[in-house]
């Protein structure tokens, strides 16, 4: 099985900041069950015009953001086992998604180099790495809440997919062609 590490840089101040500070091209990580980057997740904005409010969310790679938004996907093979052990991990954030916030305090911990343990909070790339670990997939030897997107770019356990523009991603499209053939489906 496989799940897709997708990496953007989505022209915000608040990635500008993260990028300058790190270095890399991407701010930004989020973990996808599928190609089509339908059922795609991470810590980010709750709402698209404020990034002060955030906390667990399913992304949705055709809204605005993302659609001005470049970006680099990656996919890493996956145990039937783990990605069970991953959807179930999802499965139960999204279903308690009030108790998750956004760890900006452990952004700060990043840029410091020490560790922020923050009970049900986590920024993009510390959930895609524990995610990532209940799926038995080990990217770093750092621990999750030192992970930067650049640090999950790097590991071997990737195999580049794609890089470019978001909505030309290849692969998108099938995803509308799908959710417009399942509503047809729907009414009739």
């Amino acid at each position: 099985m496989e799940v897709y590490i997708v990496f953007t840089d989505t022209k915000t101040a608040l990635s500008r900041v993260i990028q300058t500070y790190t270095q890399h091209s991407y701010s930004h990580v989020s973990l996808s069950f599928d190609r089509q980057l339908s059922d795609m997740y991470s810590f980010g904005r709750k709402d698209v015009d404020n990034a002060f409010i955030g906390g667990f969310v399913k992304e949705d790679p055709h809204n605005r953001l993302f659609q001005r938004a470049q970006c680099a996907v990656y996919r890493c093979e996956v145990t039937t086992e783990g990605y069970a052990k991953m959807m179930k991990f999802i499965r139960m954030m999204e279903q308690s998604q009030d108790q998750f916030k956004y760890n900006f305090t452990g952004l700060f911990g990043v840029m410091m180099n020490r560790k922020s343990e923050r009970k049900n909070a986590f920024f993009c790339s510390q959930f895609v790495t524990e995610t990532l670990l209940q799926g038995g997939i080990k990217i770093s030897d750092k621990p999750a809440n030192l992970v930067m997107p650049m640090d999950i770019c790097r590991a071997k356990e990737l195999d580049f997919v794609y890089s470019g523009a978001m909505n030309a991603y290849p692969f998108l499209e099938q995803a509308v062609l799908v959710k417009k053939e399942e509503y047809v489906m729907e009414v009739l």
